[in-house]
Formats: C-alpha cells, structure tokens, sequence
C-alpha cells in the first residue's frame, strides 16, 4: 500500500517525537526541532555533555523498505555537514564540539513502542 504524503509527514512527524522524547530521557537539552538552513532541514538539534548533537531521524512504518539507515544517501550526508556547520557558524551561542546522530524509529505492528536505534557520531 502506497503512502500519501500527509501520511508520511503524519509518520515523520511521530518518528521525530518519538526520537525527542527518546534523547530527553538520555539527558540531552532539546534546542531547537525542524530547524530550517540554506542546505535543508535539522530534525532535532540537542546539547548533550557540553556538545551540541545533530539528529537525523528515519522513520519507518514496516521493514518492507529495509532498515531506516539505508536511506541516508551520500547527498544527504553533505547536506546534514553543511546545514550542522551552517548553524554553528550563525549562532554564537553554540560554540564547541559538535557531532551528527542518527535515531532510527521503526513501528512495530505488534509492540505499541517503537523501535529505537541511536547511531551515535553517524556522520563525520
């Protein structure tokens, strides 16, 4: 079956949540969510440990597609370097390290949580 687009916004929009609340309860301050730059969007912006932590999240309804990660393309890791580099560059609050998570949240049928998979430093 076929997705819409408003149902795969409705699902990227839970996944994103889901991935909050996940790194919420791992200690990580919330700064910022669906954070628009030049070079795309910043799902989830996070300070953890005197780092400030950009979060790529995939959400997937089923395995059919295969796992949530796979759809991180080459294009799409020059865009969350840019866009993570952009945003340091142009808030002189975030100084520091900085580093690209990957949270991967899968439905699962049969569990009412989701899967949850933290890739820490993903992308270098």
């Amino acid at each position: 079956m076929a997705m819409t687009q408003s149902n795969r916004q409705k699902l990227g929009k839970w996944g994103e949540q889901a991935a909050a609340d996940y790194l919420t309860q791992l200690g990580y301050q919330m700064v910022s969510q669906n954070h628009r730059t030049p070079y795309g969007e910043i799902d989830i912006i996070a300070a953890h440990e005197g780092m400030m932590v950009f979060v790529e999240v995939k959400t997937r309804a089923s395995d059919s597609l295969g796992m949530p990660e796979i759809s991180i393309t080459p294009r799409k890791v020059t865009h969350l370097i840019q866009s993570a580099e952009y945003y340091m560059q142009h808030h002189s609050e975030a100084t520091g390290s900085w580093r690209i998570d990957v949270v991967t949240v899968q439905r699962r049928s049969s569990d009412p949580n989701p899967l949850i998979t933290h890739f820490k430093n993903a992308i270098s």
